[in-house]
């Protein structure tokens, strides 16, 4: 069992910054790929970014391909999500999640509650 939990939402301006972290309980965090999805109400959940549990691959929706930035530490139990260039249409509930292999649909195993992100004009 894992438990995911995320931090670092908020409101920001656009063209600002912030960087999300989901930190996971358990000593299996290391063996997990890890994902970071979006919701807004009545929309779909978006994928966002992927990252393999050895770091050796990442994977980016393009709608935010060389602004947001995907990375782990094992070490710390935590991924991170660093979005620069924020645009309103990223407002959204963020969401990290934990699954065996890394994938950019919603098929992980465990999800963390969200954080609220909201970019203003």
């Amino acid at each position: 069992q894992v438990q995911l939990v995320e931090s670092g939402g908020g409101l920001v301006q656009a063209g600002g910054s912030l960087r999300l972290s989901c930190t996971a309980s358990g000593r299996t965090f290391r063996r997990y790929a890890m994902g970071w999805f979006r919701q807004t109400p009545g929309k779909e959940r978006e994928f966002v970014a992927a990252i393999s549990w050895s770091e050796s691959s990442t994977y980016y929706a393009d709608s935010v391909k060389g602004r947001f930035t995907i990375s782990r530490s094992n070490a710390k139990n935590t991924v991170y999500l660093q979005m620069n260039s924020l645009k309103p249409e990223d407002t959204a509930v963020y969401r990290c999640a934990a699954g065996t292999k890394v994938e950019t649909t919603p098929e992980y195993d465990y999800w963390g509650q969200g954080t609220q992100v909201t970019v203003s004009t």
